[in-house]
């Protein structure tokens, strides 16, 4: 039988907000995919939650050797319900899965993928498995998750352990992991495993130099000619690496929000770390003293409200409706959140725990300025631990108040 060698019941589990869609999906799909960064917990939440499936993973030589070399034996050792752990290890194998599934098309919940997200894979299975498979993506844990195993009280609590300790629940479940030590290996495995063997990048130290990089101006408007001119590599050359950094959930980009607003509006993406624990490895921020009242702080906390936002959208199956703005003559506003169709939340991001009607000045402008768009009343997110009104039309909210804003 099909195992893994690094799964252990006794593994200490932290329940996913994605378990109950999963459990959705596998009642109405032949397949399911999940996927997501390395690390994310991918294995283990299909290990804890589907324990009657059989376990393989393509990272095993000897699977993934039989995967290529003999596929229907490789299908017929795994029964009728298993799950394939990095199935882009193998996309060969996604033909003979289609003949199985069509020829048992009523049976849901036949086979369920894991694989970094990234490169290929979502278009292999999509055109190998299409009107078959439902996707799922996994992050690594959000601060509801993270609850569910730590005490962590309040959005400054929350921040410094994301920051300083990081999101992949390795590194949240064992306090004796040498977090700087699973950062440089983490980003080894990334760069050996996932990037050189499969697509060239040219020098190894230039694309680290580039992460590293990105990591010091997360939070900030990216301008691929800095880039380019800072490191002396082509333009071209960045646009690929950030399109395989993104592809893989290693960075968050923040799309401007158009709205046939033509030339009035930015157009270049904004740059996020999907682990800000990861950008602040990078970037050498290492202690509270540095995170607070070090020269990114204000780039750090909102990196850390950008992620936990794009991980509540995904949490819940939905691809995050997420913009930012900034005109011209420069009003820009920090996040735009759209949850549903003619709905627009403006919301600042501020590090601080004392909101003042000043700051809410931003928000009231871009309400003025694009009130043919209707925006909702505007939020202002910061480690204040109540909301609070600062004007008509500008709340000062908690974290918690915030997402269960984003809920209603």
């Amino acid at each position: 039988m099909p195992s893994c060698s690094c799964y252990s019941p006794l593994m200490t589990y932290i329940p996913r907000d994605i378990e109950t869609r999963l459990v959705r999906l596998l009642a109405s799909s032949p397949c399911v995919a999940v996927t997501g960064p390395r690390q994310a917990g991918k294995s283990t939440l299909l290990r804890h939650c589907l324990p009657d499936y059989q376990y393989v993973t393509l990272d095993d030589p000897f699977y993934r050797e039989q995967a290529h070399a003999d596929p229907l034996l490789f299908l017929d050792s795994l029964g009728e319900r298993s799950i394939i752990d990095e199935i882009q290890l193998a996309p060969s194998l996604l033909s003979y899965v289609k003949i199985r599934v069509d020829n048992r098309r009523s049976v849901k919940g036949q086979y369920v993928f894991t694989g970094s997200q990234q490169f290929g894979l979502i278009k292999n299975l999509s055109d190998s498995l299409a009107g078959r498979i439902a996707l799922l993506e996994l992050l690594p844990l959000s601060v509801a998750e993270k609850r569910r195993y730590l005490p962590l009280p309040d959005t400054i609590s929350l921040f410094r352990h994301a920051a300083l300790s990081g999101c992949y629940p390795e590194l949240v479940v064992d306090e004796a992991v040498d977090l700087q030590s699973w950062y440089a290996s983490y980003l080894q495995t990334y760069l050996e495993r996932d990037i050189r063997t499969l697509y060239n990048i040219g020098d190894l130290r230039d694309f680290q130099r580039f992460v590293r990089l990105l990591a010091a101006r997360c939070g900030q408007q990216l301008n691929m000619s800095d880039f380019s001119r800072d490191l002396g590599i082509s333009v071209p050359t960045i646009k690929s690496w950030l399109s395989i950094l993104e592809a893989s959930r290693v960075v968050y980009l923040l799309p401007p929000y158009y709205a046939n607003m033509g030339k009035r509006i930015t157009k270049s993406p904004k740059v996020y770390f999907i682990d800000i624990g990861l950008a602040c490895n990078l970037a050498g921020v290492r202690d509270e003293a540095h995170l607070f009242n070090g020269p990114m702080a204000g780039h750090l906390f909102e990196n850390f409200c950008i992620q936990e936002t794009v991980k509540f959208f995904l949490g819940k199956g939905v691809q995050p409706p997420l913009y930012y703005i900034r005109t011209g003559n420069g009003l820009e506003v920090d996040l735009l959140v759209e949850p549903s169709a003619g709905v627009l939340i403006p919301v600042e991001i501020k590090l601080g725990k004392t909101p003042t009607p000043q700051q809410a000045r931003t928000l009231a402008s871009f309400r003025a300025s694009f009130a043919q768009l209707d925006p909702k009343p505007g939020l202002l997110l910061s480690l204040a631990d109540q909301t609070r009104p600062l004007t008509r039309e500008v709340t000062a909210v908690t974290l918690d108040d915030y997402f269960g804003r984003l809920e209603g």
